[in-house]
């Protein structure tokens, strides 16, 4: 085969491969990651920043909130820190303005913030404790994407990630109440993707598997129970917070543009363990 065939052949790579690259980029484009400042969320953040987003840092503590930006903008990344509490509708109110007001509008908006409050059986669960889980799991995504939607319509269209867990999918012992929470979540998901399409907004939900975190360090810590989930998993062994930030770039990005409604894992494989 003659140089130019080779030649044509490497270029139409290089020109896929250059294609693939530009739907993935997220410059200009502002992304708010609640729950930011640690674990799976600023793993995320972190992400979406190196993708080319300016990204928004938000956890209940702004003193949390601001080192984060300062580590990013040390990285050559674009963030700002805007602290809320998740659950107060004034702070996620305070939190969609500050954004507009200071980045001119909002694209990507990732529901990551969550809280397990609880561990053990369902009937041992306090009445104020459901509550307070359905508050913040599922009642403050839904409120915070419907205060997002008006600049997503503005700006022609947008992403809406809402981090689930396999709990969702699957029960485990002694998370009733969040597994329930985050199954509430997936539901609402597909819903905000049903409606929305026609503004040109999309919704996805991925369910994370075990991942080394701080809201995870009642199962990791504990090396019976880390030892039991481990063998069973495929992978051999849990994720890490960096693990997630891929399929979010994807599911945020134009390479994902015809992905909506979806329920999408990063598990290691616990959802087909036996």
């Amino acid at each position: 085969m003659s140089d130019t065939f080779f030649a044509r052949g490497f270029n139409k790579q290089h020109e896929q491969m250059t294609n693939i690259q530009k739907q993935f980029d997220l410059t200009d484009k502002v992304a708010i990651i609640t729950g930011s400042s640690k674990g799976i969320g600023k793993a995320i953040a972190r992400g979406l920043a190196e993708n080319g987003a300016t990204v928004v840092i938000s956890s209940r503590d702004q003193n949390a909130c601001d080192t984060v930006v300062s580590e990013f903008k040390e990285a050559g990344l674009k963030a700002i820190g805007i602290a809320c509490h998740i659950g107060k509708e004034e702070a996620r109110q305070h939190l969609v303005a500050e954004t507009v007001s200071k980045l001119g509008g909002i694209d990507i908006l990732v529901n990551n913030a969550a809280i397990n409050p609880v561990f053990g059986p369902l009937e041992d669960a306090a009445e104020d404790i459901f509550d307070k889980i359905m508050h913040v799991n599922v009642k403050a995504p839904w409120m915070l994407s419907n205060q997002v939607l008006p600049s997503m319509q503005s700006r022609g269209g947008g992403s809406i990630i809402n981090i689930a867990s396999v709990e969702a999918l699957s029960p485990g012992m002694g998370l009733g109440l969040y597994s329930t929470s985050k199954a509430a979540l997936l539901m609402l998901t597909k819903n905000q993707a049903k409606e929305w399409g026609k503004h040109g907004i999309r919704a996805n939900a991925l369910c994370p598997g075990l991942i080394k975190t701080k809201f995870s360090a009642a199962l990791w810590q504990n090396e019976k129970i880390l030892g039991k989930i481990q063998k069973t998993l495929p992978s051999g062994r849990m994720g890490m917070p960096e693990e997630m930030e891929g399929i979010v770039c994807l599911l945020a990005s134009e390479a994902g543009a015809y992905m909506t409604g979806g329920v999408y894992t990063a598990d290691g494989g616990y959802m087909i363990a036996g």
